[in-house]
C-alpha cells in the first residue's frame, strides 16, 4: 500500500506522487479514477479494486507552476549526486559554497554545489579558483520542467513516462 502513484490533474497535467493508500481513498470517495493499473488488485470483503499506478482527478486543481526549492536534497539532485570537483559519487556528500560565506558568498543556486568531504576539506575557506579546483559543471538553478521534477520516479515507474513526457513537450 506504500507504492508510488502518479496523480494527474483533470487536464492530465502531472500534479504529484502519493502512496497507494492515499490514491485508494481518492478513488473510493469518487474524487479520482484509475487511468493505469498493471499492479494487480486490492481485495476488500465486499469489493475488488484495481491497484492504481496512475490516477486522474475528476476536478481541476489550479495551482502555480512548481519550482524547485533551494534545499540540500535539490542541490544533490541537480548535481546528480556527484562531487562537482572530482566527479566521484560518495555516499556522504556535503554542500560547498564556491565563494565562502565569510567572503560574502550567498546561499544561491549559483554558489552552492555538491562536494565529497575530501574535496570540501581540501578547498577549505578559499574560492574554487584559489584552491585550483575547477568545477565540472557551472551551477545554475535547475529547470522547473516535469522531467526534472519527476525524474527520480521515472526510473522505477517506466509506465509513467507517457503521461509525463506529453507535458514536457508542451511547456
Amino acid at each position: 500500500m506504500n507504492e508510488n502513484v502518479l496523480v494527474l490533474n483533470q487536464n492530465f497535467e502531472p500534479l504529484n506522487v502519493c502512496a497507494t493508500k492515499r490514491a485508494m481513498c481518492l478513488i473510493v470517495v469518487g474524487k479520482a479514477n484509475v487511468l493505469q493499473n498493471g499492479r494487480g488488485v486490492i481485495r476488500t470483503p465486499s469489493r475488488t479494486f484495481p491497484r492504481p499506478s496512475v490516477i486522474r482527478l475528476n476536478y481541476m486543481i489550479h495551482r502555480p507552476r512548481p519550482e524547485p526549492r533551494l534545499t540540500r536534497r535539490e542541490i544533490f539532485r541537480r548535481d546528480n549526486y556527484t562531487c562537482q570537483y572530482c566527479g566521484k559519487r560518495p555516499p556522504d556528500l556535503t554542500i560547498d559554497h564556491i565563494v565562502p560565506r565569510h567572503r560574502g558568498g550567498q546561499r544561491t543556486w549559483e554558489n552552492l554545489v555538491a562536494a565529497c568531504p575530501r574535496c570540501n576539506a581540501r578547498k577549505g575557506g578559499r574560492t574554487a579558483q584559489e584552491a585550483g579546483m575547477p568545477l565540472w559543471r557551472r551551477p545554475t538553478e535547475p529547470p522547473a520542467t516535469y522531467e526534472y521534477l519527476f525524474r527520480g520516479y521515472l526510473k522505477q515507474n517506466t509506465d509513467w513516462a507517457r503521461f509525463i513526457k506529453g507535458w514536457m513537450t508542451s511547456q
